[in-house]
């Protein structure tokens, strides 16, 4: 399976194309990158893909109403929307401050959603 991928990693935004490497059951070819890191982006994206999830969350402030979260590292991919569904549900009773812990261990990944604007 031969995929083109557009990379993230720096803003250069190479065009890469990245296919399995026949009789191997994990390698990947990549071609198009011009760094180390965009071969590894390729095949993260391949494998495991992941995304930092950003995303607002009720208050109980007339100040503020909607705080801002994301996640502290790239979350699986598959996961977002439960995650996303979790977090439209949830009110954060103030004050917080930004840094905060919204959520531990989301999915037993290690990755938390932090806060990342303080409302008093």
């Amino acid at each position: 399976m031969k995929r083109e991928i557009l990379c993230i990693v720096c803003p250069r935004g190479c065009r890469m194309t990245v296919e399995r490497v026949e009789g191997t059951g994990k390698k990947w070819r990549v071609a198009g990158n011009r760094c180390p890191r965009g071969a590894a982006h390729a095949e993260q994206e391949m494998t495991d893909p992941r995304r930092t999830v950003t995303a607002v969350v009720r208050t109980d402030s007339p100040d503020l109403p909607y705080l801002p979260v994301r996640t502290d590292a790239p979350f699986p991919r598959a996961g977002i929307p439960a995650l996303l569904n979790r977090l439209s549900t949830m009110t954060v009773r103030t004050p917080v401050h930004c840094g905060d812990t919204l959520l531990e261990n989301i999915d037993n990944t290690g990755i938390r959603v932090i806060v990342t604007a303080s409302c008093p």
